[in-house]
Formats: C-alpha cells, sequence, structure tokens
C-alpha cells in the first residue's frame, strides 16, 4: 500500500471474473484497511480467531508476530521478535484450543503458541539448516498439523499428541516424501499454501513456481494433481476456504482466484483484484469481510518500503457476485 493511505475507504474496486461482468463501483462497500506499527515487517500470513473477533500476523522479516482487533485500525505488537528463535514466521494457523502455529521458513521450525497466555507450548524442528523453507500450515480434523517445505520435496507433520506443553523441542514427522510423486521440485518456491478440504479426508496445496494445484490424501499419503481450468496458479500463495470455494491468493499477479473443487477437477470461476493489494500473501475471513495479507516482498531487499504495512479488508460480497 502507498504511504499515506490509511483506515478510510479505497472507493474503486476491481472485479474481474471468468463467468460473469464486471461489478458495479457505485454500490460497493469500500476496502478497509489495518495498519502494522514498523517500517521492516514485511508480513505474511493471517489467522483469525472468530470468537473472539481478533486476527494474528506473522512478519517474514523478523519473526514477530502482531495482533489486530475486528474495527481497530492499528494493530499491536502480540510475540516480539526472535523470541523461542523465532527470527522469521510466515504461515499461521489457529486450532479451536486457541493454540497458534507458526511455519518458521528458513529456520526449519515450528512452533505452537497459547494465544491465551501468550506461552509457548512447545517448538518442533525438522532437523535441518540447508535448503529449507517451512512455509504454510494446516490441521485436520484430529488437531494434527501439516507443514509444506517449499525447498525441500517433504510434507512435515506435527501429530496432535506430541502438542503438550514441554521445553524440549519436538521432532517434526516426515507425514509424505514427496520424491517421486506427481509433485516435481524444481528451483525456486514450490509448495506453498495448504488447506484441509471440507470432508477433511485429504489436504489441497497450491506450487507456486508452476501454478499447479494437488490434492494429498491423509489416509494412505497419495498425491495427485487437480488439473485447473482457466490456470495455472502462478504465484500462489496462501490457501483458504470460503463457504464451498477455495480462494487462493496470488502474490503474481497480486489477485484472489475463487475455484470450484470437485472431483479431480478444478475451476477458476473468477478473479479479484484491488487498487489496495501490494504482493497479496494470503486471506482468511473475518465476520463480512476478506483480510488480505499485504506483504511487499518485491522490496523485500530494498530500502523503500510502502509504509505503512498494512492488511486489506476486503467486503466478501465483492466474491459472492
Amino acid at each position: 500500500m502507498r504511504a499515506g493511505v490509511a483506515w478510510w475507504c479505497i472507493p474503486l474496486l476491481t472485479l474481474s471474473a471468468v463467468a460473469g461482468g464486471p461489478a458495479s463501483a457505485a454500490t460497493d462497500r469500500p476496502t478497509l484497511l489495518y495498519e502494522l506499527p514498523g517500517d521492516r515487517v514485511f508480513p505474511e500470513s493471517v489467522a483469525v480467531d472468530h470468537e473472539r473477533e481478533v486476527f494474528y500476523v506473522s512478519s517474514a522479516f523478523d519473526g514477530a508476530i502482531y495482533r489486530g482487533r475486528k474495527g481497530r485500525r492499528e494493530l499491536e505488537v502480540f510475540l516480539p521478535s526472535a523470541g523461542d528463535g523465532r527470527t522469521t514466521a510466515q504461515g499461521l494457523r489457529l486450532d479451536a484450543k486457541g493454540r497458534l502455529y507458526v511455519a518458521g521458513g528458513v529456520t526449519g521450525r515450528m512452533w505452537v503458541y497459547d494465544t491465551r497466555t501468550r506461552s509457548l507450548v512447545r517448538r518442533f524442528d525438522t532437523g535441518l539448516t540447508n535448503n529449507v523453507f517451512i512455509n504454510d500450515v494446516a490441521l485436520d480434523r484430529e488437531g494434527n498439523a501439516y507443514f509444506t517445505d517449499s525447498y525441500t520435496p517433504v510434507l512435515w507433520r506435527l501429530p496432535a499428541t506430541e502438542l503438550k506443553p514441554s521445553a524440549v523441542a519436538g521432532h517434526a514427522q516426515r507425514f509424505v516424501d514427496l520424491t517421486g510423486t506427481a509433485v516435481r521440485y524444481q528451483d525456486g518456491f514450490n509448495l506453498n499454501g495448504i488447506a484441509l478440504e471440507r470432508h477433511g479426508r485429504s489436504l489441497l496445496t497450491v506450487q507456486s513456481n508452476t501454478g499447479k494445484l494437488f490434492r494429498i490424501d491423509l489416509g494412505t499419503g497419495r498425491v495427485s494433481e487437480l488439473p485447473v481450468e482457466q490456470g495455472p496458479l502462478y504465484g500462489g500463495d496462501g490457501l483458504t476456504f470460503l463457504g464451498g470455494r477455495l480462494l487462493v491468493t496470488r502474490y503474481s499477479p497480486d489477485q484472489l482466484d475463487i475455484l470450484d473443487v470437485a472431483g479431480s477437477r478444478a475451476i477458476v470461476t473468477r478473479s479479484y483484484t484491488d487498487p489496495t493489494f501490494h504482493y497479496a500473501a494470503s486471506s482468511a475471513a473475518l465476520g463480512d469481510r476478506l483480510l488480505v495479507v499485504n506483504a511487499q516482498f518485491d522490496h523485500y531487499h530494498a530500502q523503500n518500503p510502502d509504509l505503512p504495512f498494512t492488511v486489506s479488508a476486503v467486503p466478501l460480497e465483492k466474491l459472492n457476485r
């Protein structure tokens, strides 16, 4: 987001549809903006506590975790940077008990926090120090957590039984070795966003550098590609389900793709972009709006990010047309 733009509305929204025509801007509710303090945040992921109407945002730059409240413009630091070895933070996910799961990127680590006490429940480690990037996380109905690794072809798992508070670091399990499967790792970012399908028997994950979508069966570990009509999903990052539809947040070309997933195929039915998006990395619904994190990773190595860093709050009716 450009410097100087704040919580008030950005009235000109763009909705491009694979099926259907453009929306009428005259009747649109405006996009709102939440702001993060700090000039080197580079926010990456968002997780929502619907009961308390709060949300958490990770910093890829220094591992800080921020907390926001519905309707309050500014976020606050919830967990300071570098705590518990958390020098970077990528994907986030909350469970029903209020525990926050944090993907540790190049650290090869994962953390689980109790959001009610801000205390560390337990840290987990892959044992890797090179060629590792723990990117995003999904939870199954039994409370097991699954983490993508964008550099090493492994889907990591934290068993629910290992989530008891402990000062001793746990070991992440290699749930699926992706070598020789339908997923072919290449240079750049591979598997990224991940989400549990509604029936709870499988996970969906997107490969950023190829734009391909995959299903991983939780019972067998079988990996299969889902061809995407109107794809590929290049730059696919965060995945989230909104009702029966899959939302893929794409940092390139800075848009949300809305997919219907049926059987062994998927189709992009609509694409949405917004002038407030700036390298959109992930999204999650809060009330009647979709929170979209503006990571600004295109400015990560520069000295001139557009301040403040923001999270866009898009009215859900924009996605329901």
